[in-house]
């Protein structure tokens, strides 16, 4: 067996600070990425025994050089001196306290000499467990006292003490752990596990007045929920930031004991980074009610996280810039852009186009809330687009008039800056008979989506350029469709063809 042993941020300080509970569960979440065993001990270190996952890594020194790095960087501290039982030089990159050792009492042990800045002299063979002084082991400190007094200060010279005295003396825990430390005993371990669900509560540290101070502690338990999601390969869709109030009343008026505020992505996510900057947009717009002195981060939905880029590019460290290159750090994502301005803006003011399945060009679209398209296209990620690919789509301008702008006729031809040439059509339409009869029809600008009957050319003259113009077909009347033939002719001689222009090319 190989264990690896870490350190929690506040080992050093005499008494844990508040919301070391989320730290700590951050921390053993954090650590289930590398390994399934984890176990917090003393409630001050990380276990994590490795030897069923190294070989997933790259070899027990890679996966030992990836724990190291990620913790110092998750961690962020000051850097210290590291000590094993293996290893002698600190590697590269590493910047916080380790040890490691075959078994958790060895490795707990040698991350205790790091802490203390007791690293073993020289580049030579270590003096091995024997050298370890007694204080090491937690079960052991209630005695260290008393066996310093009888000239035993290490492990080896505990070890050398005739067993029947020193159990009769200071029991038989004592011998069982040291037992357990040299891999002569079974340990038992309580293995972290991650809960079906992820609801954090913490208690604040100070009553938190603002926005931001609301926002400084959800960040720690931002920071538990990545290591849950981590563990479990999900991605966050929906969290809700709750928080409680510390008054009840405020000038005789009571107040709702407490407040929540949901926020969600489009796509499923880890990043933290953006998950708290649609917190700070969502919160900058929320009044608190009163002082606050607990918040709770729930989890609502997450989906299972994609393994997969879509970006036939490179990632910027790849490309000749290092990752302190702004100019090769990859830009932020659409999705994440348009959530965080539609939450600072408002969702009616951040809009997305939606394809309708309908032929008439000003139908084909609708402007809805950018959230609730990236929703829906997350909830239904296998809806087909609607289907606009006519056999002449090739041919629709780039700019749609909206209203169709009505054009002069001369001699049965449309002028736009003087006479328009056809060039190419008709392409004819004929949709929105599924609307109330006769609504809207005959006039392109109404208000109303009704019957359609157009016939569309690509036209052109010298000072127009390229236009898209469509020539109005008969629609009947209202009160009925006309039956006789010599009756129709004579209501579409009265009737000429309008024309109107509805598209520039440009």
């Amino acid at each position: 067996m190989h264990w690896i042993a870490l350190p929690l941020p506040w080992c050093d300080e005499p008494a844990a600070p508040p919301g070391a509970a989320v730290q700590a569960a951050a921390a053993g979440w954090w650590a289930l990425r590398f390994t399934p065993r984890v176990a917090l001990v003393d409630g001050d270190a990380v276990l994590l025994e490795v030897s069923t996952t190294e070989r997933l890594w790259g070899g027990r020194d890679a996966l030992r050089a990836q724990v190291l790095q990620a913790w110092a960087d998750a961690s962020g501290g000051p850097p210290a001196h590291t000590a094993t039982r293996e290893v002698r030089v600190q590697p590269p990159g590493t910047q916080t306290a380790w040890g490691c050792g075959p078994t958790a009492l060895v490795a707990q042990a040698w991350l205790r000499m790091a802490q203390a800045g007791r690293v073993p002299p020289g580049q030579g063979v270590e003096p091995g467990v024997d050298g370890l002084p007694l204080h090491t082991l937690t079960a052991l400190r209630p005695h260290v006292a008393s066996l310093e007094r009888m000239g035993c200060r290490t492990w080896g010279a505990l070890r050398a003490l005739p067993r029947a005295g020193v159990a009769r003396r200071f029991g038989g825990q004592v011998l069982r752990v040291l037992d357990q430390a040299l891999g002569d005993a079974p340990e038992a371990h309580a293995w972290l596990e991650l809960p079906e669900q992820f609801v954090l509560t913490a208690e604040l540290p100070a009553l938190a007045e603002s926005a931001d101070a609301l926002l400084w502690s959800a960040s720690r338990c931002l920071a538990a929920l990545q290591g849950w999601l981590q563990a479990r390969q999900q991605g966050a869709v929906a969290l809700e930031l709750a928080w409680r109030h510390d008054l009840r009343r405020i000038d005789g008026v009571a107040i709702a004991p407490t407040q929540a505020l949901p926020v969600r992505t489009a796509q499923a996510t880890q990043d933290m980074a953006h998950l708290r900057r649609l917190l700070s947009e969502n919160l900058a717009r929320t009044a608190l009610a009163a002082p606050v002195n607990q918040i709770t981060l729930r989890l609502l939905e997450s989906a299972p996280l994609p393994h997969r880029s879509a970006s036939l590019l490179p990632p910027g460290d790849l490309v000749g810039g290092g990752r302190d290159d702004p100019a090769s750090a990859p830009g932020e994502a659409l999705h994440q852009l348009l959530e965080r301005l539609s939450a600072r803006l408002g969702s009616s003011q951040v809009v997305a186009p939606v394809l309708q399945a309908d032929h008439r060009p000003e139908h084909m679209q609708q402007w809805r809330p950018a959230t609730e398209v990236l929703n829906h296209d997350r909830a239904h990620p296998g809806t087909p687009a609607a289907d606009t690919h006519a056999p002449d789509a090739t041919l629709w301008p780039t700019w749609l008039l909206r209203p169709p702008r009505r054009l002069a006729v001369q001699g049965n031809r449309p002028c736009h800056h003087g006479l328009l040439r056809l060039l190419a059509g008709p392409h004819r339409f004929e949709a929105g008979w599924w609307s109330a009869a006769g609504e809207g029809a005959g006039d392109p600008g109404h208000s109303c989506a009704g019957l359609a009957l157009r016939d569309y050319f690509v036209a052109h003259n010298d000072v127009a350029g390229l236009v898209w113009v469509f020539r109005e077909r008969w629609v009947p009347p209202a009160g009925g469709a006309m039956q006789e033939g010599a009756m129709q002719s004579a209501f579409t001689a009265a009737q000429p063809h309008r024309w109107f222009l509805h598209g520039v090319y440009g």
